[in-house]
């Protein structure tokens, strides 16, 4: 036996690759909701509840985070921000965008430690309709990172509709989530819960790098909801 077929025969067996929709079991995770008594965060807290999560949604005033949480239902709590931040698992950041940096610096020591999910869309509107802003860090989920170094930044739940989320006689969202983060297993985590949602689907598309491309995306969903009058989502083909 030569030495090449000696090493050849030790050299151990590439494992298998990884199911990419083999994704984790994130029904004990309690999601927290900052900006819950919006419109997208009301939304998604109702979604997520329906469908079994703990869901805690928070505002900067408890009894208007309360008030949200009786009209959600679903067993959904209502709480002032920070202790929607600490007492979640993982929280959904669905704050208007010119709050954004604020919520979240004034939150570092609650959100240490937590994935967060951004889904904020800077946009500003004139009168020929909606357009992309550039924050100086690049995008709203690379602020978050620059605001959160203790946490995990996730950004995702973008481009959904907030009438759609909120109407109880709509049984399923059609629509995919585009998921972007640093770690795969971070990412994972938002994809299952976005799958929790029945008719959505959620779709890794990159690293923190590209949110803004995402998060821009939705300037032009408006234009099409606007010229269509729709509530349009997005489907990745081929996967």
């Amino acid at each position: 036996m030569t030495s090449t077929d000696s090493a050849a025969q030790k050299a151990p067996a590439k494992a298998p690759a990884k199911d990419p929709w083999d994704l984790p079991d994130v029904s004990g995770l309690v999601v927290g909701v900052l900006g819950g008594t919006g419109p997208q965060g009301k939304g998604l807290a109702y979604r997520l509840a329906k469908a079994g999560q703990k869901v805690i949604v928070g505002s900067r005033a408890a009894e208007r985070a309360e008030a949200a949480a009786e009209e959600i239902g679903h067993g959904v709590e209502g709480a002032d921000n920070a202790e929607t931040a600490r007492r979640s698992d993982v929280v959904i950041v669905a704050v208007p965008w010119d709050g954004h940096g604020k919520t979240l610096e004034s939150l570092r020591g609650e959100l240490s430690g937590k994935l967060v999910v951004d889904c904020v869309n800077p946009l500003g509107f004139d009168k020929k309709g909606a357009y992309a802003l550039k924050p100086e860090e690049g995008s709203a989920a690379e602020q978050a990172a620059a605001l959160l170094p203790d946490s995990r930044v996730a950004a995702a739940f973008h481009h959904l509709s907030a009438v759609l989320l909120q109407d109880p006689e709509i049984d399923e969202i059609d629509t995919d989530v585009m998921v972007l983060g640093e770690e795969r297993a971070d990412v994972e985590i938002v994809q299952a819960l976005a799958g929790r949602i029945p008719g959505m689907r959620g779709v890794f598309a990159g690293r923190l790098r590209n949110a803004h491309q995402v998060e821009s995306l939705v300037a032009n969903l408006i234009s099409v909801n606007r010229r269509y009058k729709a509530h349009a989502g997005l489907r990745v083909t081929d996967v």
